[in-house]
């Protein structure tokens, strides 16, 4: 399993260090770097990676910024990068997966990743559920749609007679029954109704 990582800081020679950490993990791909806010979000955006190591403190434009950017859409697991230790309240606050300290140790660094790994691995298996429960869903829905017809075309029309008069009205249920009735003439004189309950 692979994990799809941005690195966004605004100072070339941090994004630079981290890079040649995370370049020795095997399960880590580095898809871009971005050197400010703004172009974080739309990176995030475009590319919707797995994990941003993102630093908190940017002119302009911080850390906690890009977060709030990205409300609208299912957010990457974001792990903080930051100089300072009373920035860790705040960063989880911020709905952050994890913060690592500047400059950073490449032993915290492979534990943050081996969380990570194991979140998306996670996540991964929730989507699949998910998807294989929709579909299974919209099957069952078009089975009961199929039986529905089906029940349908086996019914009686309507009879309107001097002696006898016979209607009805078909609801659908939730789940597929073996229920049904039906009404025929046998002779001029004799006219039978069945109900049969499954």
């Amino acid at each position: 399993m692979t994990i799809r990582t941005i690195l966004v800081d605004d100072e070339a020679l941090a994004i630079q260090g981290l890079a040649l950490r995370l370049e020795a993990h095997p399960d880590v791909e580095i898809i871009e770097t971005c050197n400010n806010g703004r172009e974080a979000i739309r990176a995030i955006k475009t590319h919707k990676p797995d994990l941003v190591f993102l630093d908190i403190q940017m002119p302009g434009f911080d850390g906690f910024s890009v977060v709030s950017g990205l409300a609208e859409i299912e957010p990457p697991l974001f792990v903080f990068v930051t100089a300072y230790s009373d920035h860790a309240i705040r960063a989880f606050e911020a709905q952050a997966t994890d913060y690592l300290m500047k400059p950073v140790n490449p032993i915290f660094l492979r534990a943050r990743i081996g969380a990570c790994l194991e979140r998306k691995r996670l996540r991964d298996l929730e989507q699949r559920t998910h998807a294989s429960l929709l579909e299974s869903q919209s099957h069952l829905a078009e089975e009961l749609s199929e039986a529905s017809r089906y029940v349908s075309c086996l019914l009686p029309k309507p009879l309107s007679h001097p002696d006898v008069t016979a209607c009805w009205h078909f609801q659908s249920c939730s789940q597929i029954g073996g229920d049904g009735f039906g009404y025929r003439w046998i002779d001029k004189d004799h006219w039978a109704f069945f109900l049969f309950d499954v």
